[in-house]
């Protein structure tokens, strides 16, 4: 077992406080938006086996079989699989979905073929993996997830009293759910900016009034005024408005499949992934919009957002259910005096302290304190045992 030691990524929607409170590091004044665990070559961690800091995906590449185990590499090739985040947001990003295995397959091959730079601004997919992601809440988290019923939109749009948007209400209540949805989706994202722009300013307007009222769409109506405050005259604010508002409370989660629109909006959480940079953009963003691929690849299919908490084992381990086999996501809440967990798996680990203290022992008799923040690396090979008082997120592979 190994600590890691992280990179945080400084994106401008990212909270300034939220990490390092975590941390227990002063902030520096700029936003933190993501601590990343893992052996992704945009920002490996790194860790020390006596020669000096080595990336984790250096380590793992001269001995993928000790590293991951022989089960993980024929399943997903030399690589880890995942990447395990704190995520951080001080602002929206931007509402977006990702491609399923064979869609990123496809438009990745097809883009290589076309001769498109991998880090053009109007690349759609950066390789040829798909996305799956899933968000537990640490604090309260702001989230939107999936499409609303058509009626239900129609009813919060004709809430705003905004005539320029009367006639996506018609449309949400006179069709089917996905022809409603999808014929709304592209009417807002291809309608003329400058129209759309003052179309967006009143429903943020209207939105902010009403969010102090008694409306029961007004936390709704609040999330979008602030959507708008961060981006203002963006059409992503009314495409948010097709969507479910969703506050988790801590320990609550969002499993966000393929083509799922999604929008992470406020809050600090742990988060992982399928290692795979693939996002198509829906709004809420000055990126690139590729409206015809967006629409191929949304799923539009109404329906509650999903909101999962965790089932508890006999061991203490508290599993987050998701149908993917890149990783598997659990949590212990550990309390004094209570027997150790043992850890093994036969896959690679990333253990997370956020809360309290945890001390991982390994076969030798080794160990490793782990305080809010900190985190190490299990390689397949390993046994570990757990300890402490405290709260630990458990990454690995399904096995």
């Amino acid at each position: 077992m190994n600590r890691l030691t992280n990179t945080i990524r400084p994106y401008a929607w990212g909270s300034t406080t939220a990490i390092p409170e975590l941390l227990g590091t002063p902030p520096t004044g700029e936003p933190q938006a993501e601590l990343w665990m893992g052996a992704h070559p945009g920002a490996p961690s790194r860790i020390d086996r006596g020669e000096g800091p080595v990336a984790l995906d250096t380590v793992i590449a001269a001995d993928p079989r000790a590293e991951l185990g022989d089960t993980t590499v024929k399943r997903f090739g030399p690589r880890l699989p995942f990447l395990f985040k704190v995520l951080a947001a001080g602002a929206p990003l931007s509402v977006q979905v990702h491609p399923d295995l064979a869609q990123a397959k496809a438009g990745f091959a097809d883009e290589e073929a076309r001769g498109i730079p991998t880090d053009a601004p109007d690349r759609n997919y950066k390789d040829a993996n798909h996305k799956p992601e899933m968000l537990v809440a640490l604090s309260p988290f702001d989230g939107l997830c999936g499409f609303r019923r058509p009626t239900d939109a129609a009813d919060l749009i004709d809430g705003l009293g905004v005539p320029a948007l009367a006639p996506y209400a018609d449309i949400l209540r006179a069709h089917p759910e996905d022809k409603a949805l999808r014929e709304v989706l592209a009417a807002v994202l291809t309608a003329e900016p400058e129209a759309m722009a003052e179309s967006v300013t009143a429903a943020a307007e209207a939105a902010a009034r009403l969010s102090t009222t008694d409306s029961p769409y007004a936390a709704d109506y609040a999330a979008y005024a602030q959507a708008a405050h961060s981006f203002p005259g963006d059409r992503g604010v009314i495409a948010a408005m097709l969507l479910n508002y969703v506050r988790l409370q801590p320990g609550e989660a969002l499993y966000l499949g393929a083509g799922v629109p999604h929008a992470y909006l406020d809050g600090l959480g742990v988060e992982i992934m399928a290692n795979s940079d693939n996002v198509l953009r829906c709004g809420l963003t000055p990126k690139h919009i590729d409206v015809p691929e967006l629409l191929r690849v949304v799923r539009f299919e109404a329906g509650d957002p999903g909101v999962l908490r965790p089932e508890a084992a006999p061991d203490g381990e508290e599993l987050y259910a998701a149908p993917i086999d890149e990783f598997r996501l659990s949590r212990y809440v550990l309390a004094p005096g209570a027997q150790a967990r043992t850890l093994d798996s036969g896959t690679p680990q990333i253990l997370l302290c956020t809360a309290g203290r945890a001390e991982l022992r390994d076969g030798d008799g080794t160990t490793l304190t782990l305080a809010p923040g900190d985190s190490a690396y299990v390689p397949a090979s390993e046994r570990t045992t757990l300890t402490g008082e405290g709260t630990v997120f458990r990454a690995t592979v399904a096995a």
